[in-house]
């Protein structure tokens, strides 16, 4: 096994490079949610869309915004939450953060206006990657790894998430916070 391939794990975030080419992932920061010799999913935590929940589920009305949790099957809905609890089948993912679970009792928890951004998130589509593939995408330079923490999760400025993970990252990855977007026209 691969000193890569140990690091990767649920709970690890996947920052990209300022280089990275895949216009699918420019600047993005992405939760991995599971991890085997198979492959791996992963939900980019920093692409919010400009559609609400009761957009594309019928019957939720409310305020609860969506974003790109990546590429893949775009037409699938996937959440994060902080509700153990009271979901069945949630996936752990890391300390005070889950995957899945009852989306019926999801629709219960945001109809009683039980649940928030703050401890719900959900997005449409998903990062996936096959046996390996992942694992030569870090060794190539294109993702750093980090520990992922429920605030970075949850976080209510998801548009600079980016710039703030590579700042709490210290070093050299602060550095990369204030990379140009386009290096040339510096």
């Amino acid at each position: 096994m691969s000193e890569t391939s140990s690091q990767l794990a649920p709970g690890v975030l996947l920052v990209a490079h300022p280089m990275l080419g895949d216009p699918n992932f420019r600047r993005s920061v992405v939760l991995i949610c599971e991890h085997s010799p198979d492959g791996s999913f992963g939900l980019i935590l920093n692409r919010p869309l400009d559609l609400e929940l009761g957009d594309v589920v019928d019957g939720l009305a409310g305020d609860d915004l969506l974003s790109l949790g990546g590429p893949v099957q775009q037409d699938t809905l996937h959440f994060l939450h902080r509700h153990d609890d009271v979901l069945e089948g949630a996936i752990p993912v890391m300390e005070g953060v889950h995957w899945g679970g009852d989306f019926e009792m999801v629709k219960t928890l945001v109809w009683a206006e039980q649940a928030s951004p703050r401890d719900l998130r959900f997005f449409l589509g998903y990062a996936g990657w096959s046996g390996g593939q992942l694992e030569e995408e870090v060794d190539e330079g294109g993702w750093f790894l980090t520990p992922a923490t429920d605030d970075l999760v949850f976080s209510d400025a998801p548009q600079q998430l980016w710039r703030t993970v590579l700042r709490r990252m210290g070093g050299e990855y602060a550095l990369l916070a204030n990379f140009p977007d386009d290096p040339r026209m510096n």
